[in-house]
């Protein structure tokens, strides 16, 4: 495939290299320039991506490390040759900004080199070894090799807001390409035409690194039942997902429901509470206050750390702060979301929590069509803890900050959390009170959330060996996973013991490894 140029997309799926046309079509909706039309996919086109992906997995299971790294850098590579491409039609369809998307293409790609890196390393394999014992007494153990091995195909369905980092080769992609599985894309239908020039991107790269046709596919659009036929298709063996809890629910329960359930790794919803300790509000509360509105309204509030809810103790100091987060909040514009479906469960959202009782409105703007404008509400404790609904993921720049009476207070609002992917302390380490508190929250903070955070914000989310962006339900499906990281390559494999097979057989042992994963 050559490199394309900036003119009409060509609105074709990619399966296994080929692009391939469907009888039925849909329309892009662009928050600006014009609208393209793409073919649609069908469930006769699921399968026919599926069965190339299997087909593909035999071949592509049994590759060097060494030959999957060469493949993870020449995708990065092939990006990187249409990035004004990809930045043109991204910008238009998703109403993102210049510096976003290319900041965000850069994270894929340095996410991709990142993992070439990795497995090149070979530690993820965490091969064991128990050597033969003949002589053992009352009976001889055999010899007893460990291996991570790949699982198969993979099914990755788009998210809506990461066109590039969570989308066609995002991080559920290039960690399973890594383990050595395929993987079949659904695209989103939010940004077609940034999808098919990444994923024109990757057939490139495969075609260039001689892998099987099969290893990767993309099927755009298309009715609900697309995304079912993939999910529910027998040759795949996982599914990775980033996108609302109703969604995501809803795969879940059809991997389950499956003749042979499925992992499915999805990352759905979190509010990522901030708990302000005392010291820390008397000291800095305004600065606290002014860096949460920055973080609360940066992307249009449209990202999936955004720290939507602040726990603070009721007081003078706690007052300052929410001044300074209202000062700051009033001098954000209007922002372009996503998607007019984007924007219009923000307005609903911002319903729901302004009708919850005691509600108390700090700052309020108008928000229509596509636009959104910030939005901080303010409520007691006791009426927080008696009304779930006011936990629960508004997705956009809306702020509520949660007052408690004293620390036993505090504990409680943070007991009743569901699963986070990230909650934050705003401590003082140095005074004697905010460090008792923190050890007490810290127990707590820590089973409900993948990522616990001192004196910082959490949007952002560095991608490198130590990092987990996942949680306890409804955070993510699988709170023993992340789908940011190195760890994430772990998805998409399982152990396979061989027992007295010849060393030479063993796939995962044709190259060396450091010493320590021996």
């Amino acid at each position: 495939m050559t490199t394309p140029s900036s003119d009409s997309p060509h609105g074709r799926h990619v399966i296994a290299g080929e692009r391939v046309a469907t009888a039925t079509t849909f329309l892009s909706s662009p928050a600006s320039g014009p609208a393209h039309t793409f073919c649609s996919g069908t469930p006769e086109l699921v399968d026919a991506a599926c069965r190339a992906a299997e087909e593909a997995s035999w071949t592509f299971a049994q590759t060097t490390r060494e030959a999957r790294a060469v493949f993870l850098d020449a995708i990065a590579d092939e990006i990187d040759a249409r990035a004004s491409a990809i930045t043109e039609i991204g910008s238009q369809e998703t109403g993102l900004p210049t510096a976003r998307l290319v900041g965000e293409r850069g994270r894929t790609q340095g996410q991709l080199r990142l993992f070439a890196s990795h497995i090149r390393r070979g530690e993820y394999l965490d091969r064991r070894h128990d050597a033969a014992l003949p002589d053992r007494q009352p009976l001889p153990r055999p010899e007893l090799r460990l291996v991570q091995r790949p699982i198969g195909p993979v099914a990755v369905f788009g998210a809506s807001n990461f066109p590039l980092a969570f989308s066609v080769a995002g991080g559920d992609t290039a960690s399973a390409l890594a383990a050595g599985c395929p993987v079949v894309v659904k695209g989103h239908s939010a940004h077609p035409g940034t999808s098919e020039i990444v994923a024109e991107a990757i057939a490139a790269a495969a075609a260039r690194c001689g892998m099987p046709a099969g290893v990767f596919s993309l099927i755009q659009g298309g009715r609900r039942d697309v995304g079912e036929a993939l999910v529910r298709h027998p040759l795949i063996r996982a599914v990775g997902f980033t996108g609302s809890l109703a969604g995501g629910r809803a795969l879940f329960d059809l991997c389950a429901s499956r003749p042979e359930p499925i992992p499915f790794f999805g990352e759905l919803g979190s509010v990522n509470p901030m708990f302000l300790l005392p010291a820390a509000v008397a000291r800095r509360g305004r600065e606290i206050g002014a860096g949460w509105a920055a973080s609360l309204s940066m992307g249009a509030g449209q990202f999936c750390t955004n720290p939507g809810i602040a726990v603070v103790l009721r007081g003078t100091d706690g007052e300052a702060f929410a001044e300074a987060a209202v000062a700051a909040l009033a001098q954000v514009p209007s922002q372009v979301m996503l998607t007019d479906g984007i924007a219009a469960a923000y307005r609903a959202g911002r319903d729901r929590v302004a009708a919850g009782t005691g509600v108390q409105t700090l700052l309020t703007s108008t928000c229509d069509l596509r636009q959104a404008t910030p939005y901080l509400y303010r409520v007691d404790a006791s009426d927080w803890l008696g009304n779930h609904t006011l936990a629960e993921e508004v997705f956009g720049p809306l702020g509520l900050i949660v007052k408690v009476d004293d620390p036993d207070q505090m504990h409680a609002v943070a007991r009743s959390l569901s699963g986070q992917l990230t909650t934050t302390l705003h401590m003082e380490p140095d005074d004697a009170g905010d460090a008792a508190l923190a050890r007490s929250l810290l127990p707590i903070l820590e089973r409900k959330a993948g990522r616990v955070l001192a004196n910082g914000f959490p949007t952002g989310v560095e991608v490198c060996d130590a990092m987990v962006h996942g949680g306890p339900y409804p955070a993510s499906t699988n709170f023993g996973a992340t789908s940011v990281g190195t760890l994430s390559i772990r998805r998409w494999l399982r152990p396979v013991c061989y027992q007295n097979l010849p060393v030479g057989m063993i796939p995962g042992l044709d190259e060396p490894v450091p010493d320590s994963a021996a």
